[in-house]
């Protein structure tokens, strides 16, 4: 049977999803709240 305390205890995440999680969250992407902010800038100019 498995003990899952232990198997708890043993878990470390894959090094792949810590590097994917940093990429993620330090690239600066553009999203719909920046377009539509854009959008309003040019409309009252």
């Amino acid at each position: 049977m498995i003990n899952f305390e232990e198997e708890i205890k043993k878990f470390q995440p894959s090094l792949d999803v810590d590097q994917a999680e940093e990429a993620i969250y330090n690239n600066n992407l553009t999203d719909v709240t920046d377009i539509i902010g854009e959008i309003l800038k040019d409309i009252k100019k």
